[in-house]
């Protein structure tokens, strides 16, 4: 039982996980467009994914070249999350 539950957690995390690591990958790509930042749709990924930029910003220099390299960054932080995650799960 207990398993059970620990294993339904650990699928909610990963789900989560995976999708905020689309949801940097949609914002990353959209900034190369200029999008209209009135629309709420962009709002609303730029409210989801400014506090881990800002986070990532905070310990590391992330502007090289004119280019910010802070969604990728998180982007590689979120797949070991999600490797790390998975594999620990199969061990259980």
């Amino acid at each position: 039982m207990i398993d059970a539950f620990l294993g339904s957690i650990f699928t909610v995390i990963l789900a989560v996980v995976s999708l905020y690591k689309w949801v940097i990958i949609i914002s990353a790509l959209l900034s190369w467009v200029k999008p209209d930042p009135y629309n709420p749709i962009v709002q609303m990924l730029y409210r989801l994914t400014e506090p881990a930029y800002a986070f990532v910003r905070r310990f590391i220099p992330t502007v090289f070249g004119g280019m910010d390299l802070a969604p990728l960054i998180v982007i590689f932080t979120l797949i070991f999350l999600e490797t790390f995650l998975g594999r620990l799960f199969i061990g259980m």
